[in-house]
């Protein structure tokens, strides 16, 4: 499976990739906007942990993104259940060398469409921290659209913050295609 978005490709996670892993996900700035199960430092033993997890996935929810034949960050889904099974959760981060480039807008909006198609969801959301302007700018500029402010709802090293709730749903995306 490999999903062209243009400016990068998305792709399963593969045996060979954990150099590259650790090389672009060791870094600080990018830890302190996603969730504490994203380690740091991130060494290789989390490379090759993260890697055999992906591999062993029943189905492609955790996909690397490509850029010049290289994995240079990550985007899931993490598909809900029960009530809320046509639901899932957006995720993401881009190795610091790629940003400013469109990269991530284009993973978004490829992980988007892909999740609509392949798990029959009808609502795919995030809830970057409040402070993470540029991850806001990412999602409006891939259709999301804001829906409120999560109060006072995560901790991050040390520090209770908000979060802001994006989303999109299938009848969004299908208007911006056409359909």
């Amino acid at each position: 499976m490999r999903l062209d978005c243009g400016r990068c490709v998305l792709r399963p996670w593969r045996a060979g990739d954990e150099a590259s892993l650790v090389r672009h996900a060791n870094d600080r700035e990018i830890w302190q906007n996603l969730r504490d199960q994203f380690p740091y430092p991130y060494t290789s033993a989390d490379a090759e942990s993260w890697v055999g997890f992906a591999l062993g996935q029943p189905s492609a929810t955790n996909l690397a993104i490509e850029v010049e034949s290289e994995a240079v960050g990550g985007v899931s889904l993490r598909l809900h259940d029960d009530v809320e099974r046509v639901t899932a959760e957006i995720g993401y981060w881009l190795g610091k060398a790629f940003w400013n480039r469109g990269v991530m807008t284009a993973a978004v909006r490829g992980m988007t469409q892909y999740g609509f198609e392949q798990f029959a969801l009808t609502r795919i959301y995030a809830v970057p921290f409040a402070a993470n302007t540029a991850s806001h700018r990412v999602l409006e500029k891939a259709g999301y659209a804001r829906e409120g402010v999560l109060r006072r709802s995560a901790v991050k090293d040390g520090r209770v913050t908000d979060q802001v709730l994006f989303a999109i749903i299938d009848r969004d995306l299908a208007a911006r295609v056409g359909r």
